[in-house]
């Protein structure tokens, strides 16, 4: 009886997945069957195209590049992460906190 029963689950569950793979398939068509009878959509442009302003002939067509030399600026000097011991007992903070101690694990042993 054990075979029967197990037979019986068996088509119960096939019928199951059957019906399932089925109602998706229909639920797919009927997607592609409305969206081929609905009209096209038309689309809007969703900013006007750009126009020529009056005067623009007259007027610079970009902002001048502003005046930089591409150096860094000498008046302020760079900033150490950590400062030295006389600037920690005065009051300066460390810009980054300590870094984790390494982890070193004890030799392998050879046999």
């Amino acid at each position: 009886m054990p075979v029967d029963d197990r037979t019986r689950e068996y088509r119960r569950e096939m019928l199951v997945a059957s019906t399932l793979i089925a109602a998706g398939l229909a639920i797919s068509a009927t997607a592609v069957a409305v969206l081929n009878t609905v009209e096209p959509v038309q689309m809007a442009q969703a900013t006007p195209p750009t126009q020529s302003t009056p005067g623009a002939a007259t007027k610079p067509s970009a902002p001048s590049e502003p005046a930089t030399t591409g150096q860094r600026p000498q008046d302020v000097p760079p900033q150490p992460a950590r400062p030295d011991q006389d600037a920690q007992k005065a009051g300066a903070q460390p810009a980054l906190p300590p870094a984790p101690a390494e982890k070193v694990a004890p030799p392998i042993r050879e046999k």
